[in-house]
């Protein structure tokens, strides 16, 4: 069969599938991040609004700044805007806004547009932007608050995965709240519920694949086990739900092969327990999803498919 090479197009993901443009695939994401969004401004208030309004503004016009400057058409195709509602929902509730802005800037700028825009950078925006805060202001990176909804005065407490962490109440009751986000953490990381629903929205529409968020929750659940840890408490208990379902499916920083998914996804539970429990952090998500972000073309070279008729040349 002849083929017209004119007419094939060769491009980075995020690619286009069942009549979806980028935009629109950008968009549906959105949606899906409404509720965990929602139930952080439900949790944590007005303190949170001002974080994702303050995140997806920078990150947007930090991305304008920066395609003019580069003399490249700036095309609003909602990344910059899903970059900063997902960096906002990583970060503490009561973070300076001014942090934030410096965050999102360095999220876009250097992570993002340094390596060529959307489709050419290695980290996840998001979660490269939260490790530069993360070693700029540890102090800041660290404070939590008491869920307090849209109460002004905040409580400082420990997060689930926290040492000086204590509950009052049944482990049943621990659960539940850790489910429905009734616990200390990031702004979008403490309902487990309102997480999976929203990866169930993009799982229904195709949007994101099963085997990452699977093979990572499955990984961590199982070595938690294997360690003597609590496996339910370790999947409920820190960003894992939003990093499973929304950090660790970017399409273009994670492998494009089935195999190459799951393999991402055992990589990340791995690292993920390693670091809980040898490492110096109580969180591990962030580190691992960034660490085998790094692997990813790695593992798409050597388990990429080979196209059909394909015969490797014999050496001369």
């Amino acid at each position: 069969m002849d083929i017209d090479k004119d007419k094939i197009l060769i491009s980075h993901s995020p690619h286009l599938w069942k009549g979806f443009s980028t935009t629109k695939l950008m968009y549906m994401v959105v949606i899906a991040l409404l509720l965990p969004m929602g139930a952080g401004i439900y949790f944590f208030g007005l303190s949170a609004v001002y974080i994702i309004l303050a995140s997806v503004i920078t990150c947007f016009l930090t991305e304008l700044a920066i395609k003019k400057f580069r003399k490249k058409q700036f095309v609003n195709d909602g990344s910059a805007v899903i970059t900063g509602i997902l960096f906002a929902l990583v970060l503490p509730p009561r973070m300076p806004i001014w942090m934030v802005v410096v965050g999102a800037i360095f999220a876009i700028a250097v992570v993002k547009e340094a390596f060529g825009g959307l489709g050419h950078n290695i980290f996840n925006p998001a979660l490269g932007g939260r490790a530069f805060l993360a070693v700029s202001f540890p102090q800041q990176m660290t404070t939590w608050v008491a869920p307090s909804g849209f109460n002004a005065d905040a409580v400082t407490t420990a997060t689930p995965l926290g040492q000086s962490f204590a509950h009052e109440g049944s482990k049943a009751s621990l659960y539940w709240d850790m489910f429905i986000g009734n616990t200390g953490g990031s702004i979008g990381e403490t309902s487990a519920l309102l997480i999976i629903l929203g990866g169930i929205f993009l799982l229904a529409f195709r949007i994101i694949e099963w085997r990452i968020p699977v093979f990572y929750i499955g990984t961590v659940a199982l070595l938690s086990y294997v360690f003597g840890s609590d496996p339910l408490f370790s999947i409920l208990a820190g960003g894992l739900m939003i990093g499973a379902f929304f950090m660790a499916t970017d399409y273009v920083t994670s492998p494009t092969t089935s195999n190459g998914k799951i393999i991402f996804g055992v990589g990340l539970g791995l690292l993920t327990v390693l670091i809980r429990r040898f490492g110096a952090l109580p969180e591990g998500v962030a580190y691992s999803i960034l660490i085998m972000n790094a692997f990813t073309p790695l593992i798409d070279k050597y388990l990429k498919r080979k196209p059909f008729g394909f015969q490797k040349k014999e050496a001369a």
